[in-house]
């Protein structure tokens, strides 16, 4: 006996097979399109609106967080640009134009010691985003200090303390056995920063929590007040105020441990450490000159 199925097979004898479906098909089909026909048509649905995006793909703006001032101009094809350091004091930089250090940025670095601990507080290249993800604080210390889990892939490090001076943010980066309640809570309430005309950081602090001061060092590495250029995966220099330079500079982890070649060299009592490819190191080794000015009025 044959089976109904049998008709998609193809072989010599499968024409008649054929012509018989068709036929079926052809009976069958009739009657389902008058019952189509005599139908009413579907009314038509309502648009639907637009739903909104959803919130884990929406773009979240993060503001730089460098400070880009405008160089003037000096002889020899150099320019020059006013900074301010974190602890306060002005100095001058002159440099060969070809690095265009105005255009990389700069952004501030200071160790704090809190009752004993020392914690490092940075300007997270990328902004805020880098350390909230679009995501909701744990807590909140004060009103411009709340407390983050701990980043992904960090190390021995853990959770984050976000601090907002103005545009500035500052991120203090716990370890791994963390600062105690009360030890947060002196730091979000007793550190201080203010914004100067240029829109430098400076910072104050005091009671339990101090400010590392130049030249001062935690496991070797400088944690005074200094001030990053560039950074991220691409070329990067410190200047990093260091009385008696010349004999006790030490370079920053920050550009000595990027696995990429480093050289330094003391201008006066501030160190000039980069990063980057020889070109870019030997312009600003030979080409970066730094000049004192005193403290900057608010």
């Amino acid at each position: 006996m044959v089976d109904q199925f049998d008709v998609i097979e193809a072989g010599p004898s499968g024409r008649r097979r054929w012509i018989g479906v068709v036929v079926v098909v052809a009976v069958l089909a009739v009657p389902v399109i008058g019952l189509i026909a005599s139908r009413d048509p579907e009314p038509l649905l309502p648009t639907q609106p637009t739903p909104e995006p959803i919130r884990s793909l929406t773009r979240i703006d993060s503001p730089p967080n460098v400070l880009q001032v405008p160089p003037r101009a000096a002889k020899g094809g150099d320019e020059v640009i006013e900074v301010v350091f974190p602890h306060g004091v002005r100095a001058e930089v002159r440099y060969p134009a070809e690095l265009e250090l105005a255009e990389m940025g700069s952004r501030p670095f200071q160790g704090v010691w809190i009752d004993g601990s020392y914690r490092q507080l940075v300007a997270p290249y990328g902004g805020e985003v880098e350390i909230t993800r679009g995501g909701q604080p744990i807590r909140h210390y004060a009103s411009n200090v709340t407390l983050w889990p701990r980043q992904a892939g960090s190390g021995s490090s853990g959770q984050v303390l976000l601090f907002a001076f103005e545009k500035w943010r500052m991120a203090m980066y716990d370890r791994a056995q963390g600062l105690a309640f009360e030890q947060r809570l002196a730091v979000a309430r007793r550190l201080k920063g203010t914004v100067t005309k240029g829109g430098y950081l400076v910072l104050s602090a005091d009671g339990t929590v101090r400010l590392a001061e130049p030249g001062e060092t935690a496991q070797g590495d400088p944690v005074g007040p200094q001030l990053w250029f560039g950074g991220g995966a691409s070329e990067m220099i410190a200047l990093v105020p260091t009385p008696e330079c010349a004999k006790k500079a030490r370079v920053p982890n920050v550009i000595d441990g990027r696995g990429r070649p480093a050289e330094s060299v003391c201008r006066g009592d501030v160190l000039v450490a980069v990063t980057g490819p020889g070109r870019f190191r030997q312009m600003a080794i030979e080409g970066i000159r730094v000049t004192v000015k005193g403290r900057a009025s608010q």
